[in-house]
């Protein structure tokens, strides 16, 4: 794809920057992926605020605990993800339930069906038709099917690419196909985003994000693609998000350069 290939010089100089070796970059990085996640989900933590959270373990005042739960198992879930990606971890259906479990760890309910109850605490699939914007997806009786199908071809797929264009694609491919079988009552969205950024973890990508700000054009691109029964709406908007994450970063690193040099040049400036 020609639009995949236009952003290999922004990664490479993302890579050249070194960022990763900036001590306090990763973690950084870690949570604002969480905040946009969840607010996206309904969180109404700002980023400092879940910044607080997290690396200091303050519960902002007047705000739903839910959504401080919400947070801190998300980030927890991005944790695992990542430790699993540095050792290769196969991508097994119990791989994604278990994601699933932590991002629904503290917020999950019990759901009662004829057909028995399903504990949202614990990456079980659900066992009820479920619907989203007037939307449905696919039957509860094709879930495990197709589940089976999508890590299968998952699966197989990691371990034959190999240039940076197959990588992403993949990544957004998978959080496409996830997020659209719905496997679970709920954390679908939150599940999905995380496998996309296992996926390019382990392949050492930087790790993408999508934008709360950017919600309504997301679910957009998700309906537009299934509508079409074309990946290609949905890729256009992960690439735009992508450039989005990678020009952010490298403008904050450049900017902070600066500072540091003119501070250095002059010693008396405070910034």
């Amino acid at each position: 794809m020609k639009a995949l290939k236009d952003i290999l010089p922004l990664i490479q100089e993302y890579n050249d920057l070194g960022l990763h070796d900036v001590i306090g970059h990763d973690n950084f990085n870690a949570i604002a992926i969480t905040h946009h996640s969840t607010v996206i989900e309904g969180s109404t933590l700002s980023e400092t605020e879940t910044r607080l959270l997290i690396e200091e373990g303050i519960t902002p005042k007047g705000k739903p605990l839910e959504h401080s739960l919400m947070a801190r198992d998300h980030y927890a879930a991005l944790q695992f993800c990542l430790l699993a990606a540095e050792t290769h971890s196969a991508i097994t259906e119990n791989f994604i339930q278990k994601i699933n479990s932590l991002v629904m760890k503290n917020t999950g309910s019990v759901y009662n069906t004829p057909l028995g109850s399903v504990d949202g605490t614990k990456g079980e699939y659900r066992k009820g038709n479920v619907s989203a914007g007037g939307k449905y997806f696919p039957g509860y009786d094709k879930v495990q099917l197709l589940m089976k199908i999508f890590v299968a071809d998952l699966q197989n797929n990691i371990s034959g690419i190999s240039t940076i264009e197959q990588q992403l694609q993949l990544s957004f491919s998978s959080h496409y196909n996830l997020v659209s079988i719905h496997p679970f009552y709920d954390g679908n969205g939150r599940t999905s985003r995380l496998l996309m950024n296992y996926i390019q973890q382990r392949f050492n990508l930087p790790l993408g994000i999508v934008y709360q700000e950017d919600k309504v054009d997301y679910i957009n691109a998700l309906n537009t693609s299934r509508e079409k029964e074309s990946i290609e709406p949905f890729n256009e908007f992960m690439l735009s998000q992508y450039t989005k994450l990678l020009k952010e970063q490298i403008r904050e690193y450049q900017n902070k350069d600066v500072r540091i040099h003119n501070k250095g040049m002059s010693g008396f400036l405070l910034w």
